[in-house]
């Protein structure tokens, strides 16, 4: 049996300078910061609202980088933390390429988000756990990714 612990990753973010980013940059920021399923999702609304969404996954991503606890060394951009957003309305975070394999090689099992907005702030939550311990077996990610899907953890209604 192998022990866990938990990792938490918390971000807050003004939505006013994501909103910022967007009008000085527009797509050059939207392209190197987010999925196109992030995309097309937050502009399913206009201003103000979108630059809610934005910052509300802005938020997302580095709060699971938190949670993951990666370094500038590990490679990992802000595409490869992606916030997918199911029918039903809850999100998870999914992860790609090198923040899959630091997931791994961090021993996370479990990752739950929770995210907000509310006027200029918006705010994310992450919580993972992480397995010490154990047959390769019992450490295999139950983290969401593009390399493999094994579980799910907890889910919260999120905008």
């Amino acid at each position: 049996m192998s022990a866990s612990s938990l990792v938490v990753g918390v971000d807050v973010v003004r939505v006013s300078e994501v909103l910022e980013a967007l009008e000085r940059f527009g797509d050059r920021y939207a392209q190197r910061v987010f999925t196109d399923h992030e995309i097309s999702y937050c502009r399913e609304v206009s201003a103000p609202a979108s630059a809610e969404r934005f910052a509300a996954r802005f938020a997302a991503k580095e709060a699971a980088f938190k949670a993951l606890r990666g370094t500038s060394s590990d490679g990992v951009s802000w595409r490869s933390i992606e916030v997918a957003r199911s029918p039903e309305g809850w999100c998870e975070i999914v992860l790609h390429g090198a923040a899959a394999e630091l997931a791994q090689r961090a021993g996370i099992a479990e990752l739950t988000l929770s995210m907000s907005h509310e006027r200029d702030y918006a705010m994310a939550s992450v919580i993972g756990r992480r397995e010490h311990g154990g047959t390769t077996a019992e450490r295999e990610p139950h983290v969401r990714s593009t390399a493999k899907l094994a579980g799910r953890g907890d889910r919260a209604q999120t905008h």
